[in-house]
Protein backbone atom coordinates (compact mmCIF):
# COMPACT_ATOMS: atom_id res chain seq x y z
CA UNK A 1 0.00 0.00 0.00
CA UNK A 2 2.84 2.36 0.89
CA UNK A 3 4.50 1.71 -2.45
CA UNK A 4 1.27 2.44 -4.31
CA UNK A 5 0.79 5.72 -2.46
CA UNK A 6 4.40 6.74 -2.99
CA UNK A 7 4.26 5.83 -6.63
CA UNK A 8 1.15 7.85 -7.34
CA UNK A 9 2.37 10.88 -5.42
CA UNK A 10 5.78 10.76 -7.07
CA UNK A 11 3.98 10.78 -10.39
CA UNK A 12 2.33 14.00 -9.34
CA UNK A 13 5.63 15.47 -8.20
CA UNK A 14 6.94 14.66 -11.65
CA UNK A 15 4.37 17.07 -13.04
CA UNK A 16 5.90 20.07 -11.38
CA UNK A 17 8.60 21.15 -13.79
CA UNK A 18 8.27 22.87 -17.14
CA UNK A 19 9.75 25.83 -19.00
CA UNK A 20 7.14 27.93 -17.13
CA UNK A 21 9.12 27.30 -13.93
CA UNK A 22 12.02 29.38 -15.17
CA UNK A 23 10.01 32.60 -14.97
CA UNK A 24 11.56 34.35 -11.99
CA UNK A 25 8.66 36.70 -11.30
CA UNK A 26 6.03 33.97 -10.97
CA UNK A 27 4.83 33.12 -7.45
CA UNK A 28 5.76 29.53 -6.53
CA UNK A 29 2.20 28.37 -5.88
CA UNK A 30 0.99 29.86 -9.17
CA UNK A 31 3.85 28.15 -10.94
CA UNK A 32 3.05 24.76 -9.42
CA UNK A 33 -0.62 25.02 -10.30
CA UNK A 34 0.12 25.96 -13.89
CA UNK A 35 2.75 23.35 -14.64
CA UNK A 36 0.86 20.62 -12.81
CA UNK A 37 -2.15 21.21 -15.03
CA UNK A 38 0.03 21.27 -18.13
CA UNK A 39 1.91 18.05 -17.44
CA UNK A 40 -1.11 16.14 -16.19
CA UNK A 41 -2.71 16.99 -19.52
CA UNK A 42 0.32 15.50 -21.29
CA UNK A 43 0.11 12.31 -19.22
CA UNK A 44 -3.61 11.91 -19.89
CA UNK A 45 -3.16 12.36 -23.62
CA UNK A 46 -0.09 10.17 -24.09
CA UNK A 47 -0.90 6.47 -23.87
CA UNK A 48 2.76 5.57 -24.26
CA UNK A 49 3.67 7.48 -21.10
CA UNK A 50 0.77 5.87 -19.26
CA UNK A 51 2.09 2.49 -20.37
CA UNK A 52 5.57 3.37 -19.11
CA UNK A 53 7.36 3.76 -22.44
CA UNK A 54 11.01 4.21 -21.29
CA UNK A 55 12.04 6.71 -23.96
CA UNK A 56 9.00 8.95 -23.56
CA UNK A 57 9.08 8.76 -19.79
CA UNK A 58 12.79 9.61 -19.77
CA UNK A 59 12.18 12.57 -22.07
CA UNK A 60 9.39 13.89 -19.87
CA UNK A 61 11.58 13.51 -16.78
CA UNK A 62 14.54 15.26 -18.40
CA UNK A 63 12.54 18.17 -19.75
CA UNK A 64 9.99 18.65 -16.97
CA UNK A 65 11.53 17.53 -13.68
CA UNK A 66 15.18 18.46 -13.76
CA UNK A 67 14.77 22.22 -14.32
CA UNK A 68 12.70 22.69 -11.17
CA UNK A 69 14.69 20.84 -8.51
CA UNK A 70 17.78 22.02 -6.63
CA UNK A 71 19.64 18.72 -6.61
CA UNK A 72 22.73 20.14 -4.90
CA UNK A 73 20.75 21.24 -1.87
CA UNK A 74 18.73 18.02 -1.87
CA UNK A 75 21.93 15.96 -1.84
CA UNK A 76 23.42 18.12 0.91
CA UNK A 77 20.34 17.51 3.06
CA UNK A 78 20.40 13.76 2.40
CA UNK A 79 24.11 13.36 3.10
CA UNK A 80 23.77 15.61 6.17
CA UNK A 81 26.90 16.25 8.25
CA UNK A 82 28.97 13.93 6.08
CA UNK A 83 28.64 16.48 3.28
CA UNK A 84 31.42 18.51 4.95
CA UNK A 85 33.74 15.51 4.77
CA UNK A 86 33.48 15.34 0.98
CA UNK A 87 35.83 17.19 -1.34
CA UNK A 88 34.29 19.50 -3.97
CA UNK A 89 34.80 16.76 -6.55
CA UNK A 90 33.10 14.18 -4.31
CA UNK A 91 30.22 16.57 -3.64
CA UNK A 92 29.74 16.97 -7.37
CA UNK A 93 29.80 13.20 -7.87
CA UNK A 94 27.34 12.65 -5.00
CA UNK A 95 24.96 15.22 -6.46
CA UNK A 96 25.10 13.62 -9.90
CA UNK A 97 24.46 10.12 -8.57
CA UNK A 98 21.69 11.21 -6.19
CA UNK A 99 20.02 13.14 -8.98
CA UNK A 100 20.11 10.02 -11.15
CA UNK A 101 18.65 7.97 -8.30
CA UNK A 102 15.75 10.39 -7.86
CA UNK A 103 15.14 10.67 -11.59
CA UNK A 104 15.03 6.87 -11.78
CA UNK A 105 12.46 6.85 -8.99
CA UNK A 106 10.35 9.50 -10.70
CA UNK A 107 10.59 7.73 -14.05
CA UNK A 108 9.36 4.48 -12.55
CA UNK A 109 6.46 6.22 -10.84
CA UNK A 110 5.42 8.54 -13.64
CA UNK A 111 3.12 6.06 -15.35
CA UNK A 112 1.28 5.51 -12.06
CA UNK A 113 -0.77 8.68 -12.36
CA UNK A 114 -4.48 7.82 -12.12
CA UNK A 115 -6.56 11.01 -12.17
CA UNK A 116 -5.77 12.24 -8.68
CA UNK A 117 -7.04 15.74 -7.90
CA UNK A 118 -4.64 18.29 -6.42
CA UNK A 119 -5.84 21.24 -4.37
CA UNK A 120 -3.28 23.90 -3.43
CA UNK A 121 -3.70 25.90 -0.26
CA UNK A 122 -3.44 29.72 -0.32
CA UNK A 123 0.15 30.95 0.02
CA UNK A 124 1.04 34.14 1.83
CA UNK A 125 4.14 35.36 0.04
CA UNK A 126 6.00 38.45 1.27
CA UNK A 127 8.04 40.46 -1.26
CA UNK A 128 11.32 39.58 0.46
CA UNK A 129 10.62 35.86 0.90
CA UNK A 130 13.45 33.55 -0.20
CA UNK A 131 12.01 30.27 1.10
CA UNK A 132 8.40 29.09 1.16
CA UNK A 133 6.34 25.97 1.68
CA UNK A 134 3.60 25.35 -0.85
CA UNK A 135 1.04 23.02 0.70
CA UNK A 136 -1.44 20.86 -1.15
CA UNK A 137 -3.99 18.10 -0.68
CA UNK A 138 -4.28 15.18 -3.07
CA UNK A 139 -7.56 13.33 -3.43
CA UNK A 140 -7.60 9.84 -4.91
CA UNK A 141 -10.66 7.91 -5.97
CA UNK A 142 -11.37 5.36 -3.26
CA UNK A 143 -8.38 6.52 -1.22
CA UNK A 144 -7.60 8.84 1.64
CA UNK A 145 -6.77 12.49 1.16
CA UNK A 146 -3.01 13.05 1.38
CA UNK A 147 -0.94 16.13 2.06
CA UNK A 148 2.04 17.02 -0.11
CA UNK A 149 4.22 19.98 0.91
CA UNK A 150 6.82 21.47 -1.41
CA UNK A 151 9.77 23.24 0.22
CA UNK A 152 11.10 25.83 -2.20
CA UNK A 153 13.83 28.44 -2.35
CA UNK A 154 14.21 31.50 -4.53
CA UNK A 155 17.35 31.31 -6.67
CA UNK A 156 18.72 33.43 -9.53
CA UNK A 157 17.14 30.85 -11.86
CA UNK A 158 13.71 31.10 -10.20
CA UNK A 159 11.93 29.08 -7.52
CA UNK A 160 13.37 25.60 -6.95
CA UNK A 161 12.11 22.62 -4.94
CA UNK A 162 14.65 21.27 -2.43
CA UNK A 163 12.43 18.85 -0.53
CA UNK A 164 8.98 17.29 -0.72
CA UNK A 165 7.05 15.94 2.24
CA UNK A 166 4.28 13.41 1.69
CA UNK A 167 2.02 13.06 4.71
CA UNK A 168 4.79 14.69 6.74
CA UNK A 169 7.55 12.36 5.52
CA UNK A 170 10.49 13.95 3.69
CA UNK A 171 11.53 12.25 0.47
CA UNK A 172 15.07 13.56 0.92
CA UNK A 173 15.77 12.85 4.58
CA UNK A 174 14.51 9.26 4.23
CA UNK A 175 17.90 8.53 2.65
CA UNK A 176 19.93 9.90 5.58
CA UNK A 177 20.28 6.73 7.64
CA UNK A 178 21.23 4.62 4.63
CA UNK A 179 23.77 7.16 3.43
CA UNK A 180 25.24 7.63 6.92
CA UNK A 181 25.63 3.88 7.32
CA UNK A 182 27.40 3.57 3.98
CA UNK A 183 29.81 6.39 4.89
CA UNK A 184 30.56 4.72 8.23
CA UNK A 185 31.31 1.44 6.49
CA UNK A 186 33.26 2.59 3.44
CA UNK A 187 33.61 6.36 3.45
CA UNK A 188 32.41 8.96 0.97
CA UNK A 189 33.87 7.05 -1.97
CA UNK A 190 31.95 3.98 -0.84
CA UNK A 191 28.68 5.94 -0.88
CA UNK A 192 29.42 7.29 -4.35
CA UNK A 193 30.20 3.79 -5.64
CA UNK A 194 27.07 2.35 -4.04
CA UNK A 195 24.85 4.96 -5.72
CA UNK A 196 26.66 4.56 -9.03
CA UNK A 197 26.29 0.77 -8.96
CA UNK A 198 22.56 0.99 -8.22
CA UNK A 199 21.99 3.48 -11.03
CA UNK A 200 23.89 1.39 -13.56
CA UNK A 201 22.19 -1.83 -12.53
CA UNK A 202 18.88 -0.13 -13.22
CA UNK A 203 20.00 0.95 -16.66
CA UNK A 204 20.49 4.63 -15.76
CA UNK A 205 23.82 6.18 -16.67
CA UNK A 206 25.27 9.38 -15.19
Amino acid sequence: MQKMVLGSTLALISALAAPFSLAQDVAPDVMLKAVTSEVIAIIRQDKDIQAGDPAKVADLVETRILPLFDFTRMTRIAVARNWRLATPEQQQALTLEFKTLLVRTYSTALSGYRDQVIEYKPLRLTPDATEVTVRSDVRQAGGERMTIDYYMEKTPAGWKVYDVKIVGVSLVTTYRDTFAGKVRDSGIEGLIKSLSDKNRQSGFKT
